[in-house]
């Protein structure tokens, strides 16, 4: 059963890693669709989803709480027998070890909210845009 909980904590660190990808390589391809007028930036469904992933970070940030996502990889490894940081696969190693930094608490909530603001600005510098209905 250990080994499943392990492949359990591996997806999880997986989903994670895009999520983060999401929403950092999101705004990046905004700011760049903005620059390169690609239309499918200011696609309203992928701007509100974008929106929401990062304000619900900043905001679990800024109260305190531990990423749900991070504390469910710990459960798993402490359900699977292994030990955070060296009884992992490489591969889920590799993938911690590009999302996750040792700074004090209170960086990663200033950068959180300034990141979530930068959205938002984005939001109203680069709109996004319904698409047209077509005439009958």
């Amino acid at each position: 059963m250990g080994r499943l909980y392990g492949i359990a904590a591996d997806a999880v660190v997986i989903f994670h890693f895009c999520y983060v990808t999401f929403t950092v390589g999101g705004e990046v391809l905004i700011l760049l669709g903005c620059l390169f007028r690609w239309r499918w930036v200011r696609n309203l469904t992928f701007r509100i989803i974008h929106l929401v992933a990062m304000a619900v970070v900043a905001l679990e940030a800024l109260i305190g709480v531990l990423c749900p996502l991070t504390d469910w990889e710990y459960r798993l490894r402490l359900l699977a027998g292994q030990d955070i940081e060296e009884e992992i696969p490489f591969m889920a190693r590799l993938v911690r070890q590009i999302i996750f930094y040792d700074f004090p608490a209170w960086v990663f909530t200033v950068t959180y909210i300034l990141f979530t603001l930068l959205v938002v600005a984005t939001l109203l510098f680069v709109p996004p845009r319904r698409k047209a209905k077509p005439d009958n």
